[in-house]
């Protein structure tokens, strides 16, 4: 090390001691969940419980902790935390602007000559300007959070150095949309290289599993290193097929089973979804699902349309999302909106965010031809919650527009589209196959009391018209 390099890790080391180590963990208890700080000091295992308070203030600090501790690990084996991949951000084959990122981090540092402003991600052009910061979140958006189950393992059991530098190892491809970043020093062809058309290494994926695999034999070219959310999940090439592979949270592991039954249900009421099956890896379940996108449209999410426009004071979430719909000449959003609400209150979904609903664009027309089919329902039923919270209704909440189920039911402008003698046959739906389902993670009790909530719910919808 140099003399500028030990000063670096003097100091990195300083802010290190300062911050908390450890990580925090959560313990269902009777249905309600608790946040505790979990840590060692010289063997000695510590845990301390969190307020909600505490909570945020402490995630940021370890994640600031991993963060440093990153860097200094960088430094250690001879990293320059300086070098910078020149390269281009396609849109398929379209140029669209000029890039420098950060070789380690994988972050934009520079954002340089802009070859096409119609190709922008949307929600990084504003006023006819490039946004820089809402691109820059839009990259950053591409990697795989410190938070997925797996993720931890996947980084103390090969020689990656950061999640973010895995972007890279693809050229920042995604089996979500078609846009992919292209090293100057490089004579790259998207049709030589996209993960449609082409192979990829289920390598990541199985690490996030948890199977062992030699770190100096890994092939890290795989869309997983651009998937986001925090559950255990996998791309996987079957029959030609790109399926997502996709695991439940405990106590439960009840998020599979939902993704099949929301599908039934969805299907019934003629409301478009993504199918979704079932399947087991050693004992455990986990939901499968083809790939809804081709290489000849774009899924964007609504956190990105949201960008469109500047929000005002005085709008809603709702308004705001309906008004940048129609900004970008999506017709009828209303409608869709009618009938993801109503889906969500029915199956009591509690993680409806603006990463899983959104629209599909073409690639070529650059045109928004449809909303996306409805998909990520698992976070329903009571998921998460004990038989008593299920069969009472207790502690549930809905997004994006409203935490109160019935409130944001108030925001749905029609139900002409919704038929009662259809609404009513999904009651035996739902019973049906969450019973072909019984097993340890679901009960004969818990069954019936998701089926009784659900019955609750259907009857309440049917009241409003």
């Amino acid at each position: 090390m140099n003399k500028e390099d030990i000063l670096k890790e003097k100091k990195l080391k300083e802010a290190i001691k300062k911050l908390p180590r450890g990580y925090i963990s959560t313990k269902n208890v009777n249905g309600n969940i608790y946040y505790y700080h979990q840590w060692s000091v010289d063997g000695k295992k510590y845990s301390k419980y969190l307020s909600s308070d505490e909570l945020l203030s402490l995630k940021e600090h370890i994640r600031r902790r991993n963060e440093l501790e990153q860097e200094l690990k960088l430094l250690k084996k001879g990293y320059k935390l300086s070098d910078i991949l020149y390269c281009t951000l396609m849109h398929k084959d379209v140029e669209v602007v000029d890039l420098e990122l950060d070789i380690i981090r994988a972050n934009i540092v520079r954002v340089g000559k802009i070859y096409s402003v119609s190709h922008l991600p949307t929600g990084t052009l504003l006023k006819n300007e490039i946004n820089q910061k809402a691109l820059v979140e839009w990259w950053d958006n591409r990697s795989i959070p410190l938070s997925r189950t797996g993720a931890r393992a996947l980084l103390d059991n090969t020689n990656i150095i950061n999640l973010q530098s895995l972007v890279l190892k693809c050229y920042g491809l995604s089996l979500s949309d078609q846009y992919w970043i292209k090293p100057h020093n490089m004579d790259l062809k998207w049709k030589d290289i996209n993960f449609f058309d082409n192979d990829f290494s289920e390598d990541v994926g199985n690490l996030l599993f948890g199977y062992n695999h030699d770190s100096n034999d890994l092939n890290l070219s795989s869309p997983d290193n651009t998937s986001i959310g925090n559950l255990k999940k996998k791309w996987i090439i079957n029959n030609s097929k790109r399926m997502l592979v996709k695991g439940g949270s405990n106590p439960f592991r009840q998020e599979p089973f939902n993704e099949v039954v929301a599908y039934k249900v969805a299907e019934a009421l003629g409301i478009s979804a993504i199918p979704y099956s079932l399947v087991y890896e050693d004992e455990y379940p986990y939901s499968i699902c083809e790939d809804f996108i081709n290489k000849n449209c774009d899924l964007v999410p609504i956190y990105q349309l949201n960008k469109v426009l500047v929000r005002n004071n005085n709008d809603s979430a709702y308004t705001h999302l309906v008004k940048c719909a129609y900004e970008v000449g999506i017709k009828d959003v209303e409608h869709y909106l009618d009938t993801l609400i109503v889906f969500d209150f029915l199956i009591a979904n509690e993680d409806r965010h603006y990463n899983n609903f959104g629209f599909i664009k073409d690639v070529n027309t650059l045109e928004y031809v449809a909303p996306a089919p409805l998909f990520d329902n698992g976070s329903s039923f009571g998921f998460n919650k004990i038989v008593e919270d299920i069969k009472a209704y207790k502690n549930i909440e809905s997004k994006p527009f409203n935490i109160n189920p019935k409130e944001q039911l108030k925001l749905v402008r029609s139900f002409d589209w919704l038929d009662k003698k259809e609404l009513d046959k999904t009651k035996e739906v739902v019973y049906s196959i969450f019973s072909q389902y019984e097993s340890k993670y679901l009960t004969k009790e818990r069954i019936s009391a998701i089926s009784e909530a659900y019955n609750e719910r259907v009857e309440y919808i049917k009241s409003l018209f």
